[in-house]
């Protein structure tokens, strides 16, 4: 068994064919997706944060309304940029989104990707200490995320508060007794995976990594899901790591999917720099279901993970959405014994 979600972007833009022509219309389209993901057997529905970009931006309270709407699907992020976040107050609106949901957040954090602006960070009021970069900061923030996350008293109580206090060092709420074990990172290298394991989050793989040894996307990908194992069970974490790869896979099978995706057959794998390093970014698919399943057959990441990630076209509408989710789980998803 493999769980299957949707990752979405969350794009608005005020063109002909979008529609998605705002953020409100991004924000309620994107509950209403999860609504109908849920429906047609989906296990996730996950959204990119963004900043200083006409995409999904702040991941709570749509995080909260989905959950509310929802009964069973996980909702996540992928990913939230560390860099960016006061991690009390986001331990705070994370607990009380999961708490509205019963349990069913998967946050993603990472230290971020390139930025619409620059050193966009310092405009929420952050900096790197002495000595560290933006990704020391990002993961100095996660790290007391994690910490607070555990529950444990930290705040000494006013002696004479508002309201009575609990006995000892008071913790942040509404506290959610389990969020902490449903925490991962998104790792763009093999060394970021093996430090997410050493610090007990899940693992986020996404359709670009840092190129390592010239091998394809996908060997290399699932190298990096087993350097991540490996990790885990070195650093003596109890329960079973969950991994998570991100495609873009479109099961062709009405004259609508083949004028939008026809052409995306012919995809490969792509080289390119990202902050002045070499990164390789993972090839699409699309064909009719018997080709796709062939072509999916042979990417060793997807085999290797626990659960498969769908990037969507999400200014193309919830209704098409939903069609390409059900197509994946229907037409695809048993022959590959996902399902």
């Amino acid at each position: 068994m493999k769980k299957i979600g949707f990752l979405s972007f969350g794009h608005w833009s005020d063109t002909p064919y979008s529609q998605t022509r705002s953020a409100a219309d991004v924000l309620t389209q994107s509950i209403e997706l999860a609504v109908a993901a849920e429906e047609v057997g989906a296990d996730g529905a996950y959204f990119r944060v963004h900043h200083f970009a006409k995409q999904l931006g702040s991941p709570f309270p749509l995080l909260a309304a989905a959950g509310a709407r929802t009964s069973r699907i996980e909702l996540g992020t992928g990913v939230i940029d560390m860099r960016y976040e006061n991690p009390l107050y986001m331990a705070e609106d994370a607990g009380a989104a999961d708490l509205i949901a019963g349990g069913r957040l998967q946050l993603g954090l990472s230290r971020g990707s390139p930025e619409q602006v620059i050193d966009g960070w310092r405009y929420f009021g952050f900096a790197p200490a002495e000595g560290e970069s933006d990704a020391d900061m990002a993961r100095r923030h996660t790290q007391v995320f994690l910490d607070v996350l555990q529950g444990k008293g930290f705040a000494q109580p006013n002696p004479r508060p508002m309201f009575p206090n609990p006995p000892g060092l008071l913790r942040l709420e509404p506290h959610s007794d389990t969020l902490r074990k449903r925490i991962w990172w998104g790792a763009g290298s093999n060394a970021t995976a093996v430090w997410a394991a050493k610090m007990g989050m899940h693992l986020q793989s996404s359709t670009l990594k840092d190129d390592e040894n010239g091998k394809p996307f996908h060997v290399q990908q699932a190298e990096q899901i087993r350097l991540y194992r490996d990790a885990w069970k070195d650093a003596g974490h109890e329960g079973t790591p969950r991994t998570s790869v991100s495609r873009s896979i479109f099961a062709i099978t009405n004259d609508q999917d083949r004028s939008y995706f026809g052409r995306d057959g012919a995809s490969r794998d792509q080289i390119g720099f990202i902050n002045e390093t070499r990164s390789i970014f993972g090839r699409s698919y699309a064909a009719e279901p018997d080709q796709l399943i062939k072509e999916l057959a042979e990417d060793e990441a997807i085999a290797e993970a626990d659960t498969l990630l769908l990037t969507i076209p999400n200014q193309l509408g919830v209704e098409y959405n939903a069609h390409v989710l059900d197509a994946i789980i229907k037409h695809v998803a048993p022959a590959l014994g996902w399902r």
